[in-house]
C-alpha cells in the first residue's frame, strides 16, 4: 500500500450510515455540517437501488441533511455507465423508482441482464426470463452483490443471493459495479482531485464499504450502525482503521486526528 497522505477526501456511505429508511441516525444531520467545516471534500457513496438519484436526493433533504446531488455517486450511475459503455439493451431488474436513472436507455428485445435490490421482480417468471438470456449469452451485470440490508422491521435479504443463483445456474459470473469493488471507489473520487490514499470511507457494511475501500487503498471506518452486526469488524483482514459507534463519533475522529 502507498504511503498515507493529508486527508484530502471523505467518502460516506448512505443507508445505515446517515439515516435508516426515513430516520436519520441521531446526530448525524450535525456531524455533517462540523465535518463540513474542515478542508476535505465529501463524497456521498451508496449502492441503494430501491430509489433514483433525485428521489433519494429528497429523501436526505427531508431529513434536513445538507446534501447536493452532484455530491452523490451510486451503483446505479456505475451500471448506466457501463451499460454505456457496452452499448447493450438491459434486462432491468431493478425497483421501479430506480428506473429513472435508466432513462433514454433502449430496453427492448433485451440482450443483458443489470439487477439490483427488486423484490416485486424476484419471481420466478422474471428470473427465468434473465436465466435463459444469460444462457443466451447476455452479460449478467450486477448493481452490488450485497448479502442483507437494513430496514425498520430488521435485517432483509439484498441482490447478492439472487445474483449468485443466476450465477451457479448459468455457470457464469457476474460484472459487479457497486461496492465493494476498486473501480467503483475510485470513480466515486473523480472529480475530487485526490488519490485513495488521500481519503477515508465511512460505512456500516464492514464488507462492502471498509473492506472495499481499504483494498482501493482508502482508510475504512466502520460504524455499528444500520446493518452492523457484533463481531463484524474480524470479518476482513485487514481489520477496519476504525470502529466507532456512530456517523458522529466517525466525524469526531477525523477532525481530531486526520487532520
Amino acid at each position: 500500500m502507498a504511503a498515507r497522505r493529508a486527508l484530502k477526501a471523505v467518502l460516506v456511505d448512505l443507508s445505515g450510515t446517515l439515516h435508516v429508511e426515513d430516520s436519520a441516525v441521531p446526530g448525524a444531520q450535525e456531524a455533517l455540517k462540523r465535518l463540513r467545516s474542515a478542508p476535505v471534500q465529501i463524497r456521498f457513496v451508496t449502492n441503494t437501488t430501491k430509489a433514483c438519484k433525485r428521489d433519494l436526493l429528497e429523501r436526505l433533504k427531508k431529513l434536513d441533511f445538507d446534501i447536493q446531488e452532484d455530491e452523490i455517486f451510486t451503483s446505479l450511475t456505475a451500471a448506466r455507465n457501463l451499460l454505456e459503455e457496452k452499448r447493450v439493451r438491459p434486462l432491468l431488474l431493478v425497483e421501479d423508482g430506480a428506473l429513472r436513472d435508466f432513462g433514454g436507455l433502449d430496453t427492448s428485445d433485451p440482450n443483458a441482464v443489470v439487477i439490483g435490490l427488486a423484490p416485486e421482480h424476484f419471481n420466478y417468471q422474471t428470473m427465468n426470463k434473465a436465466f435463459h438470456l444469460i444462457l443466451d449469452g447476455a452479460p449478467l451485470i450486477a448493481v452490488h452483490k450485497a448479502r442483507y440490508y437494513k430496514r425498520k422491521d430488521g435485517l432483509a435479504l439484498g441482490p447478492g443471493p439472487f445474483v449468485t443463483g443466476l450465477e451457479y445456474a448459468t455457470d457464469t459470473q457476474a460484472t459487479v459495479v457497486g461496492k465493494p469493488e476498486r473501480t467503483f471507489f475510485l470513480e466515486a473520487l473523480r472529480g475530487t482531485s485526490c488519490v485513495p490514499e488521500e481519503a477515508v470511507m465511512i460505512g456500516d457494511d464492514c464488507r462492502d464499504d471498509v473492506g472495499g475501500a481499504q483494498n482501493a487503498g482508502m482508510l475504512g471506518i466502520l460504524v455499528k450502525t444500520g446493518k452492523y452486526r457484533p463481531g463484524d469488524e474480524g470479518k476482513i483482514n485487514p481489520p477496519p482503521y476504525l470502529t466507532c459507534e456512530s456517523f458522529p463519533q466517525a466525524v469526531d475522529h477525523i477532525l481530531r486526528h486526520l487532520l
